[in-house]
This record gives C-alpha cells, structure tokens and sequence, in this order.
C-alpha cells in the first residue's frame, strides 16, 4: 500500500491510497454492504462514485464458507472497486461473542482476497470499566499480531489462484480503548510499531449515538499524534455532521451502514442531521432522488421501495458533505466550514472548544493560503494561522525605537498603506507604531502584511469589547511590552484595548498615555 497526500488544512488531508483494486481518494465514506441481504446494488454504489465498500468477512464466512474462498470476495458481492472486510468486531461488541477463532477470520479475509482487512478485534465499547478495557486491548493486541503472521505465511505458500490481488492484502490495525486516552495510545503506538500501514479506530458507535464528540474529538488526537503519517480509518461513522469532525481531526476513511438503518427507520438526512419523514413537508434536496418524487409519494410509498429510495437518497447525502469537505481542504476553508457545521449542534459546538488544545492541527496547516481567512469569535484566536502568527510577533524586537504606538486594526490592509498610518508617523515620529488584533495580538507595521495579518476578514461584533474572552491577545500584548524597552508607549485604546489594559500584568503605568479612539 502507498498513501500519498495532496493537500492538507489542519489536520484533514486529500490523499491517494492505492490498492490491489484501485486507487481511493482521500477521505472517503465507505459504505457497508450485506454479502447476503444488500438492498442497494454494488453497481449502484459504483455508479455513485463510491471506491471502496465494507463488508462483514464473519458473515460472509458463516453464510459462504468454501464458496466464498473458491470465488474470492469481488465476486461474492459482484464489485469491482475496493474491498475492505471487517472481522467480527461489531457483532462481538453486540452479542458478546462470536462463533470462530481469531486466526480462522484473519486466514478467511487472506483467501477471499480483501484489499484491506482487520483483524478480529475485542471492542472496548463505551463506559466499560478501565481493567476489562485493558484487557481487551491486549486481547486485540495479540489478535492482530497473530494476523501478520499468518500474512508471512501465506506470501510464502508456492499455489497461487486466479484473483490478481491475492496475497496483496493491506491489514488496518484496529485500535481500542475508547474513552480511556491512555490506552487509545498504548495500542495505537504498538500497532504502528508491528508495522500495520493502516490504523482503524474501534468503538466510536456508542459514543457517537451517545453525542460524545468531544470523547470522539480526544479519541481520534490521540490516535492521529501518536501516528501521524499513516491513514486512519473511523469505524461507524455515517452521521453528516461527523465527516468534517472526523476528518478536520485526521480521519482519512470511514464507513458506515447509517445510510440504510436509517431509511428502515424512516430517517431523511440532510447536512446538519436527520428527520423522520413524516415529519417533512418538503424535500430540501436536489439529488436525483428527491427531484424525482415530491414528499406526499414517498411518505406513501410501500415499505420497500421507500427503504430504497430513502437509502439512496442518504447515500447522495454522504457523498456530498464529504466533497464539501474536500473543497473546503483545497480551499484552505476547512476550519470555517467545521465551525459552521459545529453550530448543528450544542454538544458539536463543545466539541470545538477543543481545537485549542490539539496543537498538531498547525502540522497540516498550510502556511500561506490564497483567500484570506475569517475571523468570528473567540473560539478563532486558536486557529493555526492565528497561533503561527502570534509566535512570529512575540520574536519582534524593537532596538533603537524608544517610543510604542499601539493602534485598533483598520479594515484596509495592510496598515502601512492607511490614512492612519500615515497620520501617526507624522504625529510620532521615530516610533514603533504597531497594530493591535483580538486575533492576532500585537502586530509590528513591520510585518503586517505577512498572512494573515493582512489576510483576514475581522469585522468586530458589538459585544466584543471583553478582552476576558481573548487570553491569547492579553498574552502577546504581556509578552511584546515586556520583550521591548520603550520609555513611553502611547495606546489608542477602544473599549476592548482598555479592558485588555486592565487585565494585564503589566503594571508599571508610569510611561503609559491611554488615548480614546478617535471619532470617524
């Protein structure tokens, strides 16, 4: 297997990972299909643009056997793209058990010819207690070790049959531990360690269901720091307002079956979530799907084919808000568009407070973007460009400039090329004029027209005169004035400066001249 990466914005990347059975592009939804039972044909999801599938290999192990070896899994399920299989994994975390042993579904996946495979896994689940978790990482552990072994051994078996990728199998090592962080890093770093050139994240189902994204934010940093090269791939992740978590975090793939229990259950997804169908009194979508009948029909429609359609139309869903996802990457818009989505929900929203902390998102941050960015809320100061800049700014030294002008940001940019600008060096002249940001905090004329100081949109809201709400720009204003020896600084301060003044460490007022904003 190659994975080779494209594009990145925090964290989410458009990559290449390439296969016995083809290239996927990266990130991808990957639907499950039933080997027995699929509603939706294999074609149909070929024709949608969808490379991959996910099957059950312990289903299909129990409903084909031999058949299933003798005419190998592309077959079975009658696809030509990708084939990923799942061990047996879910059904384990949902009856307790199966009926088969590790190394006969590792040795299954192997005959049938998956592209990608996993190893039976031992699903931590959620709230399950810490020394029970422990033990089915181990458990897992040993599972997937056991897989590469019988790898090396079947490379070196001399008979060969007649599907051109046999032998070929990419192994995703699956990762457990649910909420319990420390062991997600135990076992994602062991599986990097065996060599496993694909990481799979076990466990998130219950989470999800249970709105935990903040669990499931800290779950897949944890995964993606302790392996940052390597694909990831998110089990059960079918919800639209997942995807651009998931993938701003650094999930690479994931499947779901959400597509189809959600249309048994009368579901209609639409961008920010899902709603009963008989709830509905129009079709706000323009898939094929929903220009074909109007909601009366469909509402009415017999049980079956409703299933269909429903299912096809959450399909169409999916596939959208995962390209809206890969635009926003090559865009360099993938932080604004997880935030919009993010106001889909209050426990997403939470979520997000999160990004302050995750600080391998600058990694993947391109330095320089051709749009400029925007600039809300608070929440905005964390971003990657934002952090980037303000490290800049806090190694500026002013040597032989005695005197410190501080100025509010104009929306003309960059400063140098105001009105205002021109003013205060006539007014002050030999003096460090600098510009402040809520953003961006101090920033020197010097380098003001370095992105994204002057790349930005910032049009301050009404209420954000609270410098409470923006620690990071009393910081760089602490740092700048105490990094510098001015003998007299001059602020032209509105009513955010000023509370910024008075939250500050800086308490030496002496050769502080605090002048109100002058009336445009």
């Amino acid at each position: 297997m190659s994975f080779e990466v494209r594009y990145s914005d925090l964290a989410g990347r458009i990559g290449k990972l390439e296969t016995a059975h083809g290239t996927l592009d990266t990130p991808a939804f990957i639907p499950v299909v039933h080997p027995v039972r699929q509603t939706v044909s294999s074609q149909f999801l070929r024709s949608l643009g969808f490379d991959a599938v996910i099957t059950n290999a312990y289903t299909t192990l129990k409903y084909y056997g031999d058949i299933a070896r003798s005419r190998g899994i592309h077959r079975i399920l009658d696809y030509d793209g990708i084939v990923m299989t799942d061990s047996g994994g879910y059904q384990i975390l949902e009856y307790g058990t199966i009926k088969t042993e590790p190394h006969t579904i590792s040795q299954f996946e192997l005959d049938v010819g998956s592209d990608i495979a996993v190893p039976l896994d031992r699903p931590t689940g959620f709230k399950l207690d810490y020394g029970k978790a422990k033990r089915y990482v181990e458990e897992t552990l040993a599972n997937a070790k056991n897989a590469l072994k019988a790898t090396r051994t079947f490379a070196k078996e001399e008979y060969r049959r007649d599907r051109d990728n046999l032998g070929t199998t990419v192994w995703a090592g699956p990762v457990q531990g649910a909420e319990h962080l420390d062991l997600v890093t135990y076992s994602a770093s062991a599986l990097d360690q065996m060599g496993f050139p694909l990481l799979a994240i076990g466990s998130p189902v219950e989470v999800m269901e249970a709105y935990e994204f903040s669990i499931l934010a800290q779950i897949i940093a944890t995964v993606r720091r302790t392996s940052p090269s390597k694909p990831i791939h998110l089990f059960g992740a079918g919800h639209p307002v997942t995807i651009p978590l998931a993938i701003s975090l650094g999930c690479d793939m994931f499947d779901s079956a959400s597509y189809m229990l959600y249309a048994k259950c009368d579901r209609y997804m639409h961008p920010n979530g899902t709603a009963k169908l008989q709830d509905l009194s129009y079709l706000p979508c323009q898939c094929p799907v929903c220009c074909q009948y109007v909601i009366k029909e469909l509402q009415e429609m017999k049980r079956p084919d409703r299933i269909q359609e429903l299912a096809k139309h959450n399909l169409f869903v999916l596939k959208a808000e995962v390209d809206t996802v890969k635009q926003a990457i090559v865009d360099g818009r993938l932080w604004e568009y997880v935030m919009l989505k993010a106001r889909a929900h209050p426990k997403l929203m939470a979520a997000m407070e999160l990004f302050r902390d995750f600080e391998y998102l600058e990694h993947g941050t391109p330095l320089f973007k051709h749009k400029a960015i925007f600039l809300y809320g608070p929440i905005d100061q964390y971003r990657p460009e934002a952090i980037r800049f303000k490290r800049i700014a806090a190694e500026f030294r002013s040597a032989f400039k005695k005197n410190l002008v501080l100025f509010p940001t104009t929306e003309l940019q960059p400063f140098y090329v105001t009105g205002e600008f021109i003013g205060l060096i006539q007014k002050y002249p030999e003096s460090q004029i600098c510009v402040y940001n809520r953003f961006l905090g101090i920033i020197p004329v010097e380098i003001c027209d370095i992105f994204p100081a002057a790349h930005h949109l910032n049009l301050a809201p009404a209420n954000a005169k609270n410098a409470i709400d923006y620690p990071t720009f009393i910081e760089s204003l602490n740092n700048f004035l105490a990094k510098n020896s001015f003998e007299n600084i001059i602020i032209i301060a509105d009513e955010f400066m000023q509370s910024a003044i008075s939250n500050s460490r800086y308490k030496d007022m002496s050769n502080l001249d605090i002048q109100a904003l002058p009336e445009k």
